[in-house]
């Protein structure tokens, strides 16, 4: 399976332009991931040097990435050099989904089996209220 992951919030806390502090088990399940035979593909807003950091400390703490912000290594976009940034995984883990990011044990639980996240039902709205324009209000 090809994962996309971001950096920022995803595996050290948002501390942009800077690195945060590591997100327990982030880098750890990512290296589990990739021994068990995932393609990791590092999908930051980062770029040039401060792409090269996030990649710099990953790398200095035994995750290497199969690609960065690209679909494979040595990728050129179609324009001005450009890299891709329309990424084809088969999962995005990032910490800005719907709902946040659940723990990296939950992550990992969730690809090991096929698996989506599921939010605690308290989470989940049971009914939406429905918004009315002024215009509805008038002709109801």
């Amino acid at each position: 399976m090809t994962i996309a992951v971001d950096f920022d919030g995803t595996i050290v806390t948002h501390a942009y332009p800077a690195i945060g502090k590591p997100i327990p088990f982030a880098i750890d399940t990512l290296k589990r991931l990739a021994q068990e035979g995932h393609q990791l593909i590092l999908w930051s807003v980062r770029e040039g040097q401060l792409l090269q950091d996030a990649i710099d400390y990953c790398k200095e703490r035994g995750l290497e990435f199969y690609a960065a912000n690209t679909n494979f290594p040595g990728e050129e976009g179609i324009h001005d050099g450009l890299t891709a940034r329309k990424l084809t995984a088969d999962l995005f883990i990032d910490d800005r989904n719907l709902g946040g990011i659940p723990d990296w044990g939950v992550i990992y639980q969730m690809v090991r089996s096929g698996r989506c996240y599921t939010p605690p039902v308290d989470l989940i709205p049971q009914e939406i209220p429905v918004k009315r324009s002024w215009w509805q209000k008038i002709f109801s």
